[in-house]
């Protein structure tokens, strides 16, 4: 880990100035470089974690380093430093540039503002100012809760994590901005012991802004939350088998949006032919109720930022619009292979990676219908509240999502909880199949969307919404 002298609150241009910027993209172009970029990051994080009443970890680290990408034709080459010396950097821009050309070409000069764009969200608390003793009483706070409840809570957990991650962006097309933004988190786990065996409850909370997350959300309330969840769980029966209409709670289902759909409609995922999407924009292919979102600019959500890992703007960018297939998401590179406008989609996990094509907060916008109808006019069904992990393959769309929290349909009414099962799908199918959209949007817990070995924080949302016909993987007879 490499550690920095600099205060959290130092703008990164006093760290590497302008005319160094200049110099390195100079460097990296020096030997026929077509296009080349500076990312330089600072991140501080601290965390703690509370296992069966122990803190069982209380950390805190600050990574700062640059990342030089150099590419010609269809080559990258890819260097990363923590020296952010000119010297440092200069080193990396040569073996960056060597990486994806060798020898020959010429010197191609890149006049860089002498003031970036900056981008920077107000934090009222800044965690890093928060006693240590004051985060851990948080999650003694939720544990001392959880407990409270029931005599069946065997187990508790709760951790907490806050991070100010600074970046400056520079790149040959002229780019210059830089970025800073704080997240905070939280999230409770609990287990419940009984005759049906052990049951488990979760719930978390994040957002993109400091210590004042605690102002907006009571942990008490979340551990009350997780522990009712996996007590409720104890008396659930086995979740039925076979295709059943299925209806997905406001904010608890947006993660299946976001696998089976959202990496699809990423431009480097289509360009390999990886995605059921590919080559389809201007079709039909979800019902007319269904539009989807990206949006980075979404203030305080999980995937919010200022700019992405690439120097843009962060957008809002609609993908399918009433059932169409409108655009994909794109990065730097994508969009200048097909004359294409950047998305604000580009993100890499530090400054040790490359960037690539991801989501930010994934959304279905809200219909017109009533949540209660939707249940009401379902005979029988599955009523599923919260989504759990999944996997998805994108070629197909063909993908395979656990149950955390659902309940039977009967009647028009929600009355038994289940055990944990699978909903079993495809994506494009399940997009057609949506029959019904209420006005209840909300965004879901916060996330990390792994892809190629990286992981990114994002946000996804829906609001109730009816699959007419979904497979349900569960066990009862």
């Amino acid at each position: 880990m490499s550690q920095s002298n600099t205060s959290p609150g130092a703008d990164l241009t006093e760290v590497v100035h302008a005319s160094v910027v200049n110099d390195t993209l100079r460097e990296a172009l020096s030997t026929g470089g077509e296009f080349a970029e500076v990312f330089v990051e600072d991140k501080a994080s601290s965390s703690a974690y509370l296992d069966d009443g122990r803190v069982e970890e209380l950390t805190s680290g600050r990574d700062r380093g640059a990342g030089i990408r150099v590419v010609v034709g269809e080559t990258t080459g890819f260097a990363h430093t923590a020296d952010l010396t000119p010297e440092g950097l200069a080193t990396a821009a040569r073996a960056a540039a060597a990486a994806a050309r060798s020898g020959g070409g010429g010197v191609r000069t890149v006049a860089m503002p002498d003031t970036p764009y900056r981008s920077l969200r107000p934090v009222r608390i800044d965690p890093s100012g928060v006693d240590k003793a004051d985060k851990v009483a948080l999650l003694r706070h939720a544990d001392e809760v959880a407990r409270s409840r029931s005599g069946s809570i065997t187990q508790v957990s709760a951790g907490y994590a806050d991070s100010r991650r600074r970046i400056l962006v520079a790149n040959s097309d002229g780019n210059f901005a830089t970025d800073e933004v704080v997240r905070t988190m939280f999230n409770v786990s609990c287990v419940a012991s009984g005759d049906t065996g052990m049951q488990t409850g979760r719930e978390s909370i994040g957002h993109t802004i400091g210590f004042e997350l605690f102002d907006r959300y009571d942990v008490a309330e979340l551990a009350e939350r997780a522990a009712e969840r996996a007590l409720t769980k104890l008396a659930a029966r086995p979740a039925p088998s076979g295709q059943l209409p299925v209806v997905i709670g406001s904010g608890g289902g947006g993660v299946l949006f976001h696998e089976a759909c959202g990496h699809g409609l990423e431009a480097d995922l289509v360009a390999k032919g990886a995605s059921v999407f590919a080559g389809r924009t201007g079709e039909l292919v979800a019902s007319p109720l269904v539009t989807l979102v990206d949006d980075g600019t979404m203030a305080g959500e999980w995937g919010n930022f200022g700019i992405d890992d690439e120097g843009n703007p962060a957008q809002r960018n609609v993908l399918i619009e009433d059932g169409v297939l409108t655009d994909y998401m794109w990065d730097v590179l994508r969009a200048r292979k097909e004359g294409r406008r950047r998305s604000g989609n580009g993100r890499r996990q530090s400054y040790q990676h490359l960037p690539m094509v991801r989501m930010t907060n994934t959304y279905l916008l809200a219909g017109d219908g009533d949540p209660n109808d939707i249940i009401s006019s379902t005979p029988h069904g599955v009523y599923v509240a919260h989504l759990g992990g999944g996997q998805v393959n994108t070629a197909t769309g063909d993908f395979v999502f656990g149950m955390s929290e659902a309940y039977l349909i009967e009647d028009g009414q929600i009355t038994e909880p289940l055990r944990e099962g699978n909903l079993i799908g495809n994506g494009p199918e399940v997009l057609a199949r949506i029959d019904a959209v209420a006005n209840d949007f909300a965004m879901g817990p916060p996330g990390t969307c792994g892809k190629d070995g990286q992981g990114v924080p994002v946000g996804d949302g829906v609001p109730t919404l009816r699959v007419e016909a979904l497979t349900i993987g569960g066990t009862a007879a």
